[in-house]
């Protein structure tokens, strides 16, 4: 079957079938179809994607959660519990290049659709598991979720301020991340792939996700045992790094590197610091970071958060606002960069979308398909894999798979 390579991005022509759910895989096959790839999502019956039944909010109806990693995908629901479901996706697979899933271990090979059949079937198949510990291992039969991904870790046991409660990263940092790393093994397979035409398994988990976050805290303890805790917002190794308050908001500084340090003092107004013996030095600093804190804080709100960025940038010490959510994705830079693109769904209408933090200057991304309605494109695929209208009409009415009804916004 011809593959649409109609998209400018660099993976224009890459077919991928997604049948992952919620957010790491789903992360990964958004990630994929921006940069050109033809993402079908294949959803189980009945329901869909877990996360279509998320609470709110919702727009006319419809999950902002599903909507927000499902964008740019072609849908289609089918039921993998009926053979007829499981003879689609083989055929599906066929000419597949990539097939994401996140199933616990063993659940596709029970129903008979596993690596070992399908890698038969297509012996090019990119097979990438995202799962919570990886595909062996005495924990590789057990289910994994962001929050136990950031404690297994020790993410949550530095995430926070001294002394307070374990605490998991305001975002799902894990599942975020193994979505990525499942684009960065996807793509390097499917480079050897080009090479040698072979296929192969892409395993990674969410706790080596999580994990891949801790390299600083890491290094630590392989240096000497220690496993440090929460420092807030300031950094392990290096000060002053970390949020500050000023008289009408919180700002960042990054005064780490000594000359950084030295034209932080002079924009403060107070060049003795330099030779202060508790803060001429970076082990100084970390040493007396209290009172270093203390000191700057006392500075800094007597004046208001944007009047200091505007004096740390004249002197070339980076700086910059603590910003809500709505803040930051209304910022000019963030505008600029189109990291806010507009879609329309055809049930909850014009909708936002964060945009792909990838940049290339002649395969660009591109971003003109809100996510599916479940079962939206059922018909359309299973045309494209040459089944005729009879047989359609046959699986719909056997519940192999099921189409979305049209909807007037």
């Amino acid at each position: 079957m011809k593959k649409n390579a109609t998209h400018p991005g660099p993976l224009a022509g890459m077919r991928v079938l997604e049948l992952a759910q919620i957010m790491a895989g789903p992360t990964c096959g958004m990630m994929l179809a921006d940069m050109g790839a033809d993402v079908i999502k294949v959803e189980k019956m009945p329901g869909g994607d877990d996360s279509r039944g998320y609470g709110e909010p919702r727009v006319n109806g419809v999950s902002a959660a599903f909507m927000m990693l499902n964008r740019n995908k072609r849908g289609v629901a089918l039921n993998l519990k009926h053979p007829k479901g499981r003879d689609i996706l083989k055929r599906m697979v066929k000419d597949a290049d990539v097939l994401i899933e996140n199933y616990r271990r063993g659940t596709l090979e029970k129903l008979g659709v596993g690596y070992d059949v399908l890698s038969e079937v297509n012996p090019g198949l990119i097979y990438c598991a995202v799962s919570g510990y990886g595909r062996d291992g005495p924990f590789g039969d057990k289910a994994g979720f962001d929050l136990i991904a950031q404690g297994f870790s020790g993410l949550m046991s530095v995430t926070g301020e001294p002394g307070g409660p374990p605490a998991k990263t305001g975002n799902s940092i894990a599942d975020i991340n193994a979505g990525i790393l499942s684009v960065v093994g996807i793509t390097a397979a499917y480079a050897h792939k080009q090479k040698t035409g072979q296929g192969q398994i892409v395993d990674t988990s969410l706790i080596e996700a999580a994990l891949q976050q801790t390299y600083w805290h890491a290094a630590i303890y392989f240096a000497n045992g220690q496993s440090v805790g929460p420092t807030g917002s300031a950094h392990l190794l290096t000060a002053p790094y970390q949020a500050f308050q000023t008289r009408d908001g919180w700002i960042n500084i990054g005064g780490a590197n000594q000359s950084n340090w030295e034209r932080l003092t002079d924009v403060l107004g107070h060049p003795e610091w330099r030779t202060d013996p508790r803060f001429a030095t970076n082990m100084g600093r970390m040493d007396n970071l209290a009172a270093l804190t203390a000191e700057m804080n006392a500075v800094l709100v007597t004046r208001g958060r944007d009047e200091w960025i505007a004096s740390f940038d004249a002197a070339g010490v980076p700086a910059g606002p603590v910003h809500s959510i709505g803040e930051a994705l209304t910022h000019p830079q963030t505008l600029a960069r189109n990291m806010v693109v507009d879609l329309v769904h055809p049930q909850a209408g014009p909708t936002k979308a964060l945009g792909c933090p990838i940049h290339f200057s002649e395969t660009p991304t591109q971003i003109n398909r809100p996510a599916p309605m479940l079962g939206e494109h059922t018909r359309e695929l299973l045309r494209e894999y040459e089944y005729s209208e009879e047989e359609i009409d046959a699986f719909l009415a056997d519940g192999v798979v099921e189409e979305a009804a049209a909807v007037a916004v």
